[in-house]
């Protein structure tokens, strides 16, 4: 099985790229190959390959409910994710992080994701914890 952590640093890149690593390890010690994407700097990957995918973003604007555009240009050119399953997370940011979530669930579900579980973080520790409990099958 292959899992890809595909994350959007936005003004948060220190905290959202050890967020990332640390679900990418916690994943890992499942026994799992991981990839780890920065879908800013990345642009052309195609996750067609994946059979998990985990999606992290920051909130673009402090009292929440936005999410960068680019997410969403970034999964429809990004190959077959109808039916991937799926994982959303956040990096807690400003006001209504439960809000910011649901819209970048609602662009992964617009491109065919099954969510399984989203979840906000504050520290890497909890991501690690979360990727090793994540049921990928």
């Amino acid at each position: 099985m292959r899992a890809a952590v595909v994350y959007f640093p936005g003004s948060k890149k220190k905290e959202m790229t050890e967020i990332s690593r640390s679900l990418a390890r916690g994943i890992e010690s499942q026994g799992v190959s991981v990839d780890l994407i920065d879908g800013e700097r990345d642009i052309n990957t195609k996750l067609t390959i994946y059979n998990y995918i985990a999606l992290g973003a920051v909130g673009t604007t402090i009292l929440g409910g936005k999410i960068d555009p680019a997410i969403a240009r970034f999964l429809s050119n990004s190959g077959m994710v109808a039916g991937k399953r799926s994982f959303a997370f956040l990096v807690k940011k400003g006001l209504r992080n439960t809000r910011t979530l649901r819209v970048l669930m609602n662009a992964m579900e617009h491109e065919g994701m099954f969510l399984k579980l989203s979840d906000v973080f504050r520290m890497p520790e909890e991501a690690e914890a979360i990727g090793k409990k994540l049921h990928l099958e």
